[in-house]
């Protein structure tokens, strides 16, 4: 039996829609897919929580999409409704963003870049799964790696406790990760002296890219940015670079 009549026959048995626009038989159609592809570009503006009372510079970020529209459905189908088959697109939409990216991140000559997935709850890992954005940073080592870079996957944070962040507002966010975003004490001397990229799924307020920043540079590293496969659009002018206005 051939792989596309195999695939017919599951399809009858289990039929599938694209996550994003309902298109039949796909799990992710080419014009969805085509939302994710592309060079990353810079939307650390949009999170008012990345801002630093210490005078530092903001955090890099990057990302591929607006979270709006058939990528948000997607995401949420995919961490919320079991659509766990859109891991390797996500992972290779992020991959080829890092293959063309990663060149330009900064690290320290003779160490490998760390590439840190933001934490899940144990719950939320439970109830998915699997680690879903650590699948993510495997496609980011992919990437960078095949770019020449030596990287390397570190999934060295936890969260302690703390519910789940949809849902929640600005300040409920922060006030939801504070302290709960550590490094794991057996990994706190690879950490130490590294440079580190940061991987999330989604940039919303920036609670979670702050928390994880936080824990990084208190156990000695260099967090140099972050990437991710969405962001949330800013109200208003001021979206994705190009447009007149976010969504």
């Amino acid at each position: 039996m051939g792989p596309d009549l195999a695939r017919a026959l599951l399809a009858l048995v289990l039929p599938v829609e694209c996550a994003g626009c309902g298109t039949d038989d796909v799990p992710w159609c080419a014009a969805c897919a085509h939302l994710v592809a592309g060079t990353p570009w810079r939307c650390e503006h949009r999170a008012g929580r990345l801002d630093r009372l210490d005078g530092r510079a903001v955090l890099p970020v990057w990302t591929l999409a607006d979270f709006a529209g058939p990528v948000r459905r997607a995401v949420v189908a995919w961490k919320d409704r079991g659509r766990t088959d859109l891991t390797p697109w996500f992972r290779s939409a992020l991959a080829a963003a890092a293959f063309s990216t990663g060149p330009t991140w900064p690290r320290r000559p003779g160490t490998p870049l760390l590439v840190v997935p933001a934490p899940s709850t144990a719950a939320a890992r439970r109830h998915r799964g699997a680690d879903l954005v650590a699948d993510l940073a495997r496609g980011v080592v992919d990437g960078t790696g095949a770019a020449g870079a030596d990287v390397r996957l570190a999934a060295v944070l936890a969260r302690r406790r703390g519910g789940d962040q949809v849902g929640l507002g600005v300040r409920e966010r922060a006030r939801n990760l504070h302290g709960q975003v550590v490094v794991r004490t057996r990994d706190r001397p690879r950490v130490d002296g590294a440079t580190v990229l940061l991987v999330d799924d989604v940039l919303t307020t920036g609670a979670t890219v702050a928390a994880c920043r936080t824990a990084l540079e208190d156990a000695g590293a260099e967090v140099v940015g972050c990437l991710t496969l969405s962001s949330t659009p800013a109200p208003g002018p001021g979206g994705r670079p190009g447009d007149d206005a976010a969504g």
